[in-house]
């Protein structure tokens, strides 16, 4: 296996020479493994055999307990992970609520297992995460998902919490004042799209309280991501810059991004040309600021131009701006490596041309860019771009936008995908990954994913048996049967902005398409439920998801089904028909209410509470609600409801409430013999909207009986009439 391409120093971080970096790393995982199971951690052997070569682990039972060995503490995470799936029959989730589900006993490995990595890096995360699913963390929340990480052998992770400080820090320094700054910056929620330059501004200032608790977040995350032998990816600068920069450098090329999302002027951003020496000077100061509070691996993530329009689409201006921003990363720090998603190839891709896509790449020297290969389920960029002309790549899949709750990713054809690309991908694939915007509440894609990074010999069918019984946590025949179909027919339509219908604002005789559109019968998925509810008893948290997203999905499928026939009768003018209807889809949101009800991941509850619970006073707590609601209803721009979840609470407090409004003003026009006022239904509708997003009533959700029982329920309730919609 060939050694990491990027930095010499990355194998000093490692610690694999010193004695005393190797008890760090068996003292590492130890540590690992007394938090996710206290009760079982004297059962466990660990021990580092240093391999410079390649990433591997190795099992094996001896004296009654679990031997497990690696090349550094990341591996043997990943090796321990391997025991607790294919020995123990459980699930870690990345949530820290969520308890690991263990036998009683702990399983003998009959005969030793050896495994070794297949690529170098296995990357994780996307900007966009960092607002769709983590904004609220707290450190015991990062800690488990940290852990989650190392389990799935993630080495390279995005960590660009709390980087505003430094920000704040360097923009004072140059004379920008405290309003300046903080205006600069979005809310809290917003960040993501702040620092890929898309908007500025949206819901700030920001809090300076936000700053500095971030700040020290970010230093817990990097120091526990550092000792499980991960290369965080720190950000740089890419030439963002506050509009009130001119004040203090009028002649500087200080020029307008394009604009984005359909938001007004006021929150465009503005670019810095890199040939500036300005540039230079602020790169320098930020990657010292940076380095001076959470240090550096010499990994940098630099995105210009994300979604937006560079200043020109020369290819020479382009291939100057990529050599003038390495040139002041390198002047910064010599043993920089700049890393940037290619999302925006495949976004603009009209505008990014061959000859655009190729100037930027080869403006920076041979091994100092590595491409993040972002949407791979849908399109390899590898393939088009003469494998990104040499540039070190790494193959990811997505898997999830907005952090939308339906079943979505072609999961086996992606694994398809990724296998080949490993055979004919070229020397310059260096590693997987996964961009996912939003962790949703299931995470077997992912898991999926990564385990293919390790000559792990499952087949696909053996894979998805062996995760229905974790899921279950035994051998569950019925399971197992629900998961093929899952796996073989319904996970296989490329991922994209997909939700429910309920979960969108309501038009007349729209019925969004391409958000709602599946490549799989209502009868598969009703098949699933049927199957999944044939388990005679299980609480286990895989589990019940499993039961919540199937039913949910299948129900909000039928919900489109009813309103199809809503729409019909207004035509008609059959106000009974109508009636019945509505009638009918409030049944329906009902019942998707209290089906989500019984997981607090699928529950508004728990996303507000996590939100106010950052603030320490009433005005903070209020600020960082608002930023909780409007990013996952009204967004901002042309994003309404990019960020449909199915939520109890959303769809009890929101969703039920906006179609109340379309149910009030359709059943009024065919009661008067008028035709529908869209435009007055639209106003009624975003007033409203903007209504719940500014309120602060709490959110009360009713949790009654058991997930099994209801699910069982609903389905006798539903079945007969989804079979007969077929």
């Amino acid at each position: 296996m060939k050694k990491l391409f990027f930095i010499a120093s990355f194998f000093m971080l490692l610690g694999m020479t010193a004695c005393s970096s190797k008890d760090r790393d068996v003292l590492a995982v130890e540590q690992l493994t007394h938090r996710l199971i206290p009760q079982y951690a004297d059962r466990f052997v660990f021990e580092i055999v240093p391999d410079e070569d390649r990433d591997y682990y190795s099992l094996e039972s001896k004296d009654g307990k679990i031997h497990i060995s690696g090349n550094n503490a990341n591996s043997m995470a990943a090796g321990l992970n391997y025991y607790l799936k294919y020995y123990c029959l459980t699930t870690v989730s990345w949530y820290a609520d969520i308890p690991v589900e263990m036998p009683d006993v702990l399983p003998m490995v009959e005969k030793p297992v050896v495994v070794e990595a297949k690529v170098d890096n296995r990357f994780f995360l996307n900007y966009c995460t960092y607002g769709y699913s983590m904004p609220f963390w707290k450190w015991k929340d990062w800690e488990r998902f940290i852990d989650w990480m190392a389990l799935n052998g993630v080495n390279m992770p995005l960590a660009i919490t709390g980087q505003e400080m430094v920000w704040y820090k360097v923009w004072k320094k140059i004379g920008l004042t405290d309003e300046e700054i903080r205006s600069y910056f979005t809310g809290p929620v917003y960040l993501p799209w702040h620092r890929m330059a898309n908007i500025d501004g949206w819901n700030g200032p920001l809090p300076m309280q936000w700053l500095e608790s971030q700040a020290e977040l970010q230093k817990k995350i990097l120091a526990r991501e550092r000792e499980l032998n991960m290369t965080p990816v720190l950000p740089a600068f890419a030439g963002h810059v506050p509009a009130a920069l001119k004040r203090i450098h009028p002649d500087a090329n200080i020029q307008y991004l394009g604009k984005w999302a359909g938001f007004g002027d006021s929150y465009r951003c503005h670019f810095l040309n890199p040939e500036e020496p300005l540039f230079a000077e602020i790169q320098k100061s930020f990657l010292e600021e940076q380095e001076k509070m959470f240090g550096t691996d010499h990994i940098y993530g630099v995105d210009p131009f994300n979604e937006v329009d560079p200043p020109s689409w020369e290819p020479e201006y382009l291939a100057q701006v990529s050599s003038d921003m390495y040139k002041s990363l390198a002047a910064a720090d010599p043993d920089a490596v700049w890393l940037q998603m290619t999302w925006m190839f495949y976004h603009d891709r009209k505008l990014w041309t061959a000859p655009r896509v190729k100037a930027l790449l080869t403006g920076v020297p041979s091994d100092k860019l590595v491409l993040l290969d972002y949407h791979c389920e849908n399109v390899e960029l590898w393939k088009s771009t003469e494998k990104f002309h040499g540039q070190p790549y790494i193959w990811c899949y997505l898997g999830n936008f907005g952090g939308n709750t339906t079943l979505t990713g072609n999961v086996k054809e992606s694994g398809d995908r990724l296998d080949n690309a490993l055979i004919n991908g070229g020397d310059n694939l260096k590693g997987i990954g996964s961009t996912l915007e939003g962790l949703d509440i299931n995470q077997f894609p992912y898991e999926y994913i990564f385990e293919k990074a390790w000559t792990i010999d499952v087949n696909g069918q053996d894979w998805v048996e062996r995760l229905a019984d974790r899921h279950v946590g035994a051998v569950s025949e019925s399971a197992r049967e629900a998961w093929q179909i899952l796996f073989d027919d319904v996970f296989v339509q490329v991922p994209r902005t997909l939700g429910i219908l309920p979960g969108y604002r309501p038009k007349l005789g729209d019925n969004y398409n391409k958000r709602t559109s599946n490549e799989y019968d209502n009868a598969t998925l009703l098949r699933v439920w049927e199957l999944l509810l044939e388990v005679p008893s299980c609480d286990r948290d895989a589990f019940e998801i499993d039961v919540i997203m199937t039913g949910r999905q299948l129900l909000g499928n039928y919900f489109l089904d009813v309103k199809k026939e809503f729409d019909g009768f207004y035509k008609k003018r059959n106000v009974p028909g109508l009636k019945e209807k509505a009638s009918e889809m409030r049944e329906i949101l009902s019942d998707l209410e209290l089906l989500n009800s019984f997981h607090n991941r699928a529950s508004l509850d728990k996303w507000i509470e996590d939100a106010r619970s950052l603030g320490d006073t009433d005005e903070l707590k209020n600020y960082y609600e608002k930023n909780a609601r409007n990013l996952i209803t009204t967004w901002g721009g042309s994003l309404n409801d990019y960020a449909s979840r199915t939520w109890a609470g959303l769809l009890n407090d929101y969703y039920a409430r906006r179609w109340e409004i379309y149910f009030d003003a359709v059943i009024g026009a065919a009661e008067k013999g008028i035709e529908l006022d869209k435009d007055e239904l639209k106003s009624r509708l975003a007033t409203f909207e903007q209504e719940w997003v500014e309120s602060t009533t709490p959110v009360c959700i009713e949790r009654n009986g058991t997930l099994l029982d209801t699910s069982r329920r609903l389905l006798e309730k539903y079945g007969p009439r989804i079979e007969k919609s077929l």
